[in-house]
């Protein structure tokens, strides 16, 4: 992931053995379908039916079809259902060219600790012909068929209409509205419980995220008595699972409906001794309690070089830098080795099997 040459040296100019730094990558005993959230576009095949599925690379021409083995089973059957209604009510598909037509996506959520699914139609409407017939059709669909043994079982808890009317590829839109069940799902990762609505942000491989939380904790290194900030804290998932061990843990995130989340989701386990905060990190960092340790989250693009500024000005002990792109956590190791922070450990998770991505936890502590 990381050129070695480049981390020889620590900050002091002491060198470092590069044994026990590189860990192996840590892969799931079983790679399937492990994704509690899929996104399907709906178009119109060539005989003027409505057709599901995947666009076809760098393009955005559908290719039907209905199955993923990373994803559950339930993506197919709710697929299958909305297209058999939109046949049957003459409910059109959206075409990006023109801007007309309804419907534009569908989505699902799952919830693999509780059981719960969210389905989400995503439409360039704010009502939809038949909503009953398209409630009462997905919920007997997904609710009332067999599944075989062993086999996970959803069951469909929330039915969702998100609005999107602008001529845009992005998937959801500013409005929702409940068809059926609440608003939201809710999943467990090891102990504690996460509201997620249909725009929240969340892992989408819940398995090998209880290994990559865990992970972070651990190169943490809590005693209870820590003051850790938790940038890029999203809806609060890193945060509450270091506030099982920390003094207090500052989340600071710049989406008002993630901080809201993450509030509810504090509420929701009981956790007191975390503060959320919106804004940009580094207008911030002379309002914020002088933190031990500063956990990174950040999106593929990395931290801004402002970001790792402000990091290495508040001189934490210890940094997490949690990665989803493996060229950007590179360049900004490379910062913060400048800065005076040593690498101690580089964790990879497969978080993404049978794909090339990786996430990486990384712990750096500064030199004394």
């Amino acid at each position: 992931i990381i050129n070695n040459a480049d981390m020889k040296e620590t900050g002091s100019g002491e060198e470092i053995s590069d044994a026990g730094i590189f860990c192996p990558i840590i892969g799931m005993d079983s790679p399937w379908k492990y994704r509690n959230k899929a996104q399907f576009p709906i178009g119109t095949g060539r005989d003027g039916k409505p057709i599901a599925g995947f666009y076809a690379g760098r393009t955005h021409s559908i290719i039907d079809s209905h199955r993923c083995d990373i994803g559950i089973e339930e993506n197919r059957i709710i697929l299958e259902t909305v297209l058999d209604w939109m046949e049957r009510n003459h409910v059109s598909a959206y075409d990006e060219e023109t801007g007309k037509g309804i419907i534009r996506h569908v989505m699902t959520r799952a919830g693999f600790a509780t059981g719960q699914l969210m389905a989400v139609i995503i439409a360039a409407a704010e009502r939809l012909p038949e909503e009953k017939q398209l409630t009462e059709a997905l919920r007997t669909a997904v609710n009332c068929r067999e599944t075989g043994s062993g086999s996970r079982r959803f069951i469909l808890t929330s039915i969702i209409l998100n609005t999107n009317k602008e001529k845009t590829n992005v998937i959801l839109g500013s409005g929702s509205r409940a068809l059926f069940g609440e608003d939201y799902i809710e999943d467990k990762i090891g102990d504690l419980t996460y509201r997620i609505s249909s725009k929240s942000f969340y892992q989408v491989n819940p398995i090998q995220t209880r290994v990559l939380y865990e992970t972070a904790l651990s190169y943490a290194g809590l005693t209870g008595k820590e003051t850790v900030w938790d940038l890029y804290c999203g809806t609060g998932t890193i945060s509450l699972f270091l506030a099982q061990r920390a003094g207090k843990v500052i989340g600071v995130e710049v989406i008002p409906d993630a901080i809201k989340n993450a509030e509810k989701n504090a509420q929701l386990n009981h956790i007191d001794n975390c503060q959320f905060i919106v804004g940009k990190a580094e207008y911030l960092v002379d309002r914020l309690e002088k933190a031990d340790v500063i956990v990174v989250d950040p999106p593929r693009k990395g931290l801004d070089r402002i970001v790792v500024d402000t990091i290495l000005k508040s001189a934490p002990e210890r940094i997490v830098y949690v990665s989803c792109d493996s060229a950007t956590l590179a360049r900004d190791l490379k910062l913060f080795s400048e800065g005076g922070y040593q690498l101690k450990k580089v964790q990879p998770v497969d978080m993404f099997p049978h794909t090339v991505h990786v996430e990486t936890v990384v712990l750096m502590t500064r030199n004394t």
